[in-house]
């Protein structure tokens, strides 16, 4: 099996190029699949989005942007986004196939990770976030939910429905209040020191099973 999906002459993609398999999730959008591109007998995620409700979300942007920054990365422990279609009611993304699923499942079922696997793991992200940050892109929602386990154990950024492209200093407000810097939590400017902030945040939660400022009300852990 080839290690990628051939660009068929930068040929356009239709639902008729794959086998579809199993879901593989679902999101606040639509559902993963697995699927097997018939021409290279290539295995991928298919993500299949719905148009009326990333319209009413109104996030159409964010997911332009996401497509436009993921499918230009290329790294061991970010997951390929090989290439996108459509149709008239939906969106497809073909991704990379994590076959050993969500770090945060895994997590779940281990309670918390060795010392050795979670220094594994940060070794990883930072060598990923590194490469991203020096292609001048933030990730701004670095989480266990958006981390993905390779066939070889080998961790995988997924989701760059936050990132950014940036050449400058931000003031949004965004990601998961569990892994928010200050200078998000308050949306005052924050550049690419956001992700390392998130990295330390996942250090601990690898270590001790929970993040640092967990509390259960939303405001405790804004205060904290």
């Amino acid at each position: 099996v080839s290690s990628e999906v051939p660009a068929a002459e930068k040929k356009r993609w239709t639902l008729g190029d794959f086998d579809i398999g199993k879901p593989l999730g679902r999101g606040k959008f639509g559902h993963v699949y697995l699927a097997r591109e018939k021409r290279s007998n290539h295995i991928v995620a298919l993500k299949v989005l719905f148009k009326s409700q990333l319209q009413q979300s109104q996030v159409e942007h964010q997911l332009r942007r996401e497509v436009e920054i993921q499918s230009h990365l290329r790294h061991p422990n970010i997951l390929r986004l090989y290439g996108y279609f459509y149709d008239q009611k939906r969106v497809y993304l073909i991704l990379e196939y994590a076959a050993k699923g969500e770090l945060y499942k895994e997590l779940q079922k281990c309670k918390y990770f060795s010392e050795r696997r979670a220094a594994t793991y940060v070794a990883s992200l930072a060598r990923a976030l590194i490469y991203c940050h020096g292609k001048h892109v933030i990730h701004r929602d670095i989480k266990p939910e958006n981390l993905l386990i390779g066939a070889q154990g080998e961790l995988k950024i997924a989701d760059f429905g936050w990132s950014v492209h940036t050449f400058n200093r931000r003031r949004t407000m965004c990601g998961t209040l569990d892994y928010l810097p200050p200078e998000m939590v308050e949306s005052v400017e924050h550049d690419a020191s956001v992700d390392i902030w998130s990295l330390g945040v996942l250090c601990y939660e690898f270590l001790y099973g929970v993040p640092p400022f967990e509390a259960k009300e939303h405001s405790d852990t804004y205060r904290r």
